[in-house]
């Protein structure tokens, strides 16, 4: 087989990618769409049947074999051990929609004429062309931190929040940095490290932290569930902090007096955050860098360990690195 007719294969393949729906938060297909694809083109590898049913699981839900593991492993024969899709397009129900028509238009391609290992190069050229987007994913740019001497510790984490709520991220940066702050405060406690997607989901857990008998909620958006939450922590003994934007700060301190009467600390994040990285820093300008430096790296590794988009991480400025 010519190298010309395998990029015009991957010319068909290439358009059909370019006429799925983009995810915004994405900046591409759904992640379930393209975990699904890895599958199915795996399994035509094997079993190279064109009915798209014939690749169904009993039920109609699920692809067979979809699994995040099973995506993994696919990653992981080109290159990419970066965690994706780690439920391997098993919950992407719209993915069936996505994928029947690249069926239909392997139909056209009549790659069944060629030999089975042609045909599988075809077929793991559509991987990598999906293992690059994937990278892309992966390497999308990062937030971006300012570093600027002349101001306030408590600016340039208000700045850094700012551009994180920009970028329709703040809640995960605000989780992650908590997390970090806490982490470089007290090295020697394990401090638990989620990933921020969870949050609203149901779980044990008792806050987004817990230090000794104190819970710390982290959340951009104070409503009525989280106090009820709050509550629920006093009910069974804890001690609660409740951080929240300065911006929602005074609304904030009314409402936990509302609901909680006066029994929870409301604080803002960039005053938590800020006055944390000052007393490390010893309140001074000589050791503030490396506070910053140290924050940001312990958050980055943190971010890398569970979460699956890695553009939430955070660049460090040429003038602090």
């Amino acid at each position: 087989m010519g190298v010309m007719n395998i990029q015009q294969f991957l010319a068909v393949f290439e358009e059909w990618y370019k006429s799925l729906k983009v995810v915004k938060a994405n900046g591409g297909p759904a992640n379930g769409t393209i975990a699904t694809t890895l599958i199915l083109l795996e399994r035509l590898k094997d079993d190279y049947n064109l009915d798209f049913d014939n690749h169904v699981a009993p039920g109609g839900a699920q692809i067979k074999g979809a699994s995040g593991s099973a995506v993994a492993t696919i990653l992981k024969k080109f290159g990419e051990i970066r965690p994706f899709a780690k439920e391997g397009g098993r919950t992407n129900r719209g993915g069936q929609g996505d994928i029947r028509p690249l069926f239909k238009s392997l139909v056209s391609l009549e790659l069944e004429n060629y030999s089975v290992s042609d045909r599988n190069e075809v077929l793991s050229q559509f991987q990598q062309y999906l293992v690059e987007r994937i990278r892309d994913f992966h390497n999308r740019q990062k937030i971006k931190l300012v570093f600027d001497p002349k101001l306030s510790t408590w600016q340039i984490i208000y700045n850094l929040l700012k551009e994180a709520r920009e970028e329709g991220k703040a809640g995960f940066v605000a989780q992650h940095l908590v997390g970090a702050k806490l982490q470089l405060r007290f090295p020697q406690i394990p401090i638990s490290n989620e990933s921020a997607s969870t949050a609203d989901l149901p779980t044990n857990r008792q806050g987004d932290f817990l230090i000794g008998n104190t819970v710390f909620h982290v959340t951009i958006a104070p409503m009525q569930a989280v106090f009820e939450k709050c509550l629920d922590n006093l009910s069974q003994g804890f001690k609660v902090y409740l951080l929240i934007p300065d911006a929602k700060l005074a609304a904030a301190r009314q409402l936990g007096e509302q609901f909680c009467f006066g029994q929870i600390a409301v604080e803002s994040l960039e005053s938590f955050l800020s006055q944390n990285i000052d007393e490390i820093s010893v309140f001074s300008d000589k050791n503030l860098k490396s506070s910053l430096i140290s924050l940001i790296e312990i958050y980055n590794e943190r971010v890398d360990a569970v979460e699956i988009d890695k553009s939430l991480m955070i660049e460090l400025p040429s003038n602090l690195s």
